[in-house]
């Protein structure tokens, strides 16, 4: 199938990203939420990722200009899905809100149009199941921030279609991410790994091992992270984390996703990283 318009519902950090990228890789793109108000702040986010692009010579005043007439906004989820080749749900992490969205996308859609959810941890099986397509269901997990980046983590469900998975590695490849592919198991391969050494950082915070500093500095600098498990947990969302270790923890039964009680009071304080202003750091 020959990809040409995509449509993003969901215009939050992730959305965005992906709408940018995708549209500076020459594809149309329709990006949906529910208000002109998140739409517009969505655009303004993607207006100054590219103006910092052409400020560092990445981009120029050309490629810019083309990549924001590429995207078109909207609020209408089904009009703007039922033009789509592919379309990339960008939603909250819950498994009934996905479901529900996608029982609509499959009603909305052409048949041939392919549904692939941003999760960073969900069943894909699960979310395919309320659709009638699951041979057109795939996971295409972005990583924040999407233009940055240049992983694409691609999740096959048990009944996803070897045309579907080729497609979305194409996708991929255009966009100029480097993708893996993942069978469909809680939090694949980056969310549980990545979380693992998450939830033990904080576990070490709390047995006053050494500061939150000196964790990260431990990883960065020792084992060559870009950033410390504490510091990306911060930039993630500490709300974000909660959910996904709650996940991994009801699905694998391992005490390793157990979330620490220091997890549970900050979120529970309102301490959720970056997006709030504190979590384990103040920014």
């Amino acid at each position: 199938m020959n990809i040409e318009n995509i449509t993003v519902i969901g215009a939050g950090t992730m959305g965005h990203g992906i709408a940018q990228v995708s549209a500076q890789a020459g594809f149309q793109v329709t990006l949906v939420d529910i208000s002109e108000e998140i739409i517009a702040r969505a655009m303004a986010a993607v207006e100054s990722n590219l103006r910092k692009g052409v400020e560092r010579g990445k981009v120029t005043e050309a490629e810019m200009r083309e990549a924001l007439l590429r995207i078109q906004t909207s609020t209408d989820a089904a009009k703007s899905a039922s033009q789509a080749d592919l379309v990339v749900e960008a939603i909250i992490e819950r498994l009934d809100t996905k479901q529900e969205l996608f029982t609509k996308l499959d009603a909305f859609c052409k048949s041939e149009t392919i549904l692939a959810t941003n999760t960073s941890s969900l069943s894909i099986e699960k979310v395919a199941s309320a659709t009638r397509r699951a041979d057109r269901v795939i996971g295409m997990h972005f990583f924040n921030p999407v233009h940055i980046m240049k992983l694409l983590e691609v999740v096959i469900g048990p009944e996803t279609s070897e045309d579907t998975l080729s497609v979305a590695l194409e996708v991929a490849s255009r966009i100029g991410k480097e993708a893996i592919t993942v069978k469909d198991a809680p939090g694949f391969a980056t969310s549980r790994l990545g979380l693992a050494l998450g939830l033990e950082a904080m576990r070490m915070l709390e047995q006053g091992v050494a500061s939150a500093e000196d964790i990260d500095k431990a990883m960065s600098l020792g084992y060559n992270h870009p950033v410390g498990p504490l510091r990306l947990t911060d930039l993630v969302g500490l709300d974000v984390r909660l959910s996904i270790a709650e996940y991994l923890f009801t699905e694998l039964g391992s005490e390793v996703f157990r979330p620490p009680d220091i997890l549970r009071q900050k979120v529970e304080e309102g301490k959720l990283g970056k997006k709030s202003g504190e979590g384990f750091y103040k920014w």
